[in-house]
């Protein structure tokens, strides 16, 4: 048994991929699942979609790869971090709809525990920031819709869970409530220095200790699958969250390393080795991997809005079919257009962490169209990205490597865009020959786990570049690009 199941559940689809023994992909499942938008800046997903989902991709990409569960070594899973759900132990029945990463209804909580001098706690304690993003206020919120349920909580009868603690939850028939120390990292409620659930945030957020799960390493014994829901007893032996995943799969294990994911949003992230480096630019402090019990700690900053530009060119102004349309469309446009879109549709995240603003077109003619409209939204992501690494080199000063930037997701697909990305940033983007870092990540630490797959030195040296695309836009022309970005997000904030 070589085969390793990789799940991967996103935020507008799950997918399952059956990785063999020499770490490739035979066969990919995906399904879709709703969104569902309540109120302004709100987002939940169906939890029982969640579920479904995954049970029907990891049982259609089996049927495809021609196997059976007994004939897979292990599941490695990587979820969308953040996003909360509360159920009943006893029933496993969701007390709330998932509350999405991207949801901004917690904000007037956040704003208040900012105003009564909170956030340094905070900040000391967890590596975040008080930002509605995290699971923290997410599960206050839920807990305070019903005066019952908080006591349901303290009783032991609710559990709290990110996404891949509900899956687990329900792929072990109800056995398990685990989660990582990368997900845990990013509930704002675990500290990251001690390696445990923090009573002091619990306290000050009103939220049951009892409630939360157990907290292990990547790669670690997560249980096994009740054999009624695949078909057998599979162990599911590696977890992380999406963008550690990525991490992982990128193999940035030595210090100052950079990866940058492009999916719904955009999240780069910089390896800082063993010491967890306290930022001064208001990036998140977070914890990276973990494994045998020792936490390697990274700095994070997070776009919300990437992939997610382009599927508003699609769905808000139906100027486009496909995603694939964009770069044709900015190739069209006209160069003496200087469109700037500031995509800040649930608020802006790092480095400026403004829930409330919302986003902005910048420098519309008579003469803008889609063509220009396509350009802006891939440019907008450039510009964001290098806001980030901006923020990193500043915080990491001499310890950052080189400044190469690796890269994975649905747009780094696009030449143009890549190219546009290493003109802004001034600095070389390397697209690997495996886009799947995701579940690659994922995958590697189940396998790596059950010893079919190479330690982290080897796996680091099977690492291959597809492309590298360096700047070639002169240094006065990115400087006065990056300049008029700012400007318009200095005015978008002022709204």
């Amino acid at each position: 048994m070589t085969h390793i199941l990789a799940i991967d559940q996103g935020t507008t689809s799950t997918r399952a991929m059956i990785f063999d023994a020499d770490m490739q992909i035979t066969a990919v499942a995906q399904q879709e699942f709703t969104q569902h938008f309540p109120a302004s800046g709100w987002v939940e997903h169906v939890p029982g979609d969640l579920w479904d989902t995954t049970l029907s991709t990891c049982q259609d990409v089996l049927k495809e790869a021609g196997l059976s569960a007994s004939e897979v070594t292990a599941i490695g899973i990587t979820y969308q971090r953040e996003t909360t759900v509360v159920w009943d132990r006893a029933t496993g029945t969701p007390v709330h709809n998932a509350i999405v990463w991207q949801d901004r209804r917690t904000a007037d909580i956040c704003r208040d525990l900012k105003a009564k001098g909170h956030e340094a706690l905070v900040t000391d304690v967890t590596g975040l920031l008080l930002d509605p993003y995290f699971s923290s206020t997410k599960i206050k919120w839920i807990l305070d819709q019903d005066p019952t349920l908080r006591a349901r909580a303290k009783a032991g009868e609710l559990a709290f869970g990110t996404v891949d603690s509900w899956v687990i939850w329900n792929l072990t028939g109800g056995a398990r409530h685990v989660t990582d120390a990368t997900n845990a990292a990013r509930t704002m409620l675990y500290d990251i220095h001690k390696g445990k659930w923090s009573s002091r945030i619990c306290d000050l957020l009103d939220i049951p200790m009892e409630m939360l799960p157990e907290v292990l390493d990547c790669a670690a014994d997560f249980g096994v699958t009740d054999a009624g829901v695949l078909g057998a007893e599979v162990p599911i032996l590696g977890v992380a969250g999406d963008q550690q995943a990525a991490t992982i799969g990128q193999a940035c294990f030595e210090p100052g390393m950079m990866k940058s994911t492009y999916g719904t949003g955009c999240f780069a992230l910089m390896n800082t080795g063993g010491m967890a480096v306290k930022s001064h630019n208001r990036l998140l402090t977070t914890i990276a991997y973990q494994l045998d019990g020792k936490p390697t700690y990274a700095l994070e900053g997070a776009i919300f809005i990437a992939g997610a530009v382009v599927q508003w060119l699609r769905d808000g102004l139906g100027i486009i079919e496909n995603a694939s349309e964009t770069q044709a469309l900015a190739e069209q446009s006209d160069p003496a257009q200087d469109l700037i879109l500031v995509p800040a549709f649930v608020g802006l995240g790092a480095p400026y962490w403004a829930p409330d603003c919302r986003g902005a077109v910048f420098g519309l003619t008579r003469g803008s169209g889609p063509a220009e409209f396509a350009r802006a939204a891939l440019e907008s992501v450039g510009y964001q990205t290098r806001d980030l690494m901006e923020a990193m080199k500043g915080d990491m000063g001499e310890r950052a490597q080189s400044g190469v930037l690796r890269v994975d997701g649905g747009m780094t697909a696009s030449d143009w865009t890549m190219q546009f990305l290493s003109d802004i940033i001034g600095a070389p983007v390397d697209r690997p020959k495996v886009l799947e870092s995701t579940a690659t990540g994922a995958a590697w630490l189940a396998g790596m786990r059950a010893g079919v797959y190479p330690n982290m030195q080897d796996f680091a040296g099977s690492w291959a570049r597809d492309r590298q695309f360096e700047p070639t836009m002169a240094l006065e022309a990115r400087d006065a690009k990056y300049a008029a970005w700012n400007k318009a997000v200095a005015a978008t904030l002022s709204v």
